[in-house]
């Protein structure tokens, strides 16, 4: 399943403008794309910071029709049944597909350039070896 286009602008938090020196570089809106599967139910999605101070947790903010907040989700447990060591990477309770699913287009046309022009460096059906 190909990954969400939902695109979410984020202004520059109010104390970080306040913090900025007078007619310098300002600092500029930033963006975050939604990280669940096409079609999925509900709010766009996107994972922020890892919470390291609370284990097993994240800082995700979510929007959709109302404006975008920041909420701190645990981790979907789901672990992938062919690569155990592959987490799901998504919020527990997310309305998609697991994350090993969800393919991101940009990431596979990048792949897919750099294992043509390199193919020593992609073992297995796209390269040609590791060697």
């Amino acid at each position: 399943m190909k990954q969400c286009t939902g695109v979410a602008l984020l202004p520059p938090p109010e104390h970080v403008l306040a913090l900025s020196v007078p007619g310098r570089h300002r600092p500029e809106i930033g963006h975050v794309l939604c990280e669940l599967g096409e079609d999925h139910d509900g709010d766009h999605s996107a994972m922020l910071w890892d919470e390291g101070g609370r284990p097993g947790s994240a800082v995700w903010i979510r929007w959709g029709t109302e404006p975008a907040r920041l909420l701190s989700l645990r981790w979907c447990p789901a672990r992938d049944a062919r690569h155990t060591d592959d987490a799901c990477g998504l919020f527990n309770g997310h309305p998609s597909e697991h994350g090993w699913e969800i393919t991101d287009p940009t990431d596979e046309a990048i792949t897919r350039f750099l294992a043509e022009r390199h193919p020593h460096l992609f073992p297995g059906p796209r390269g040609g070896g590791g060697g």
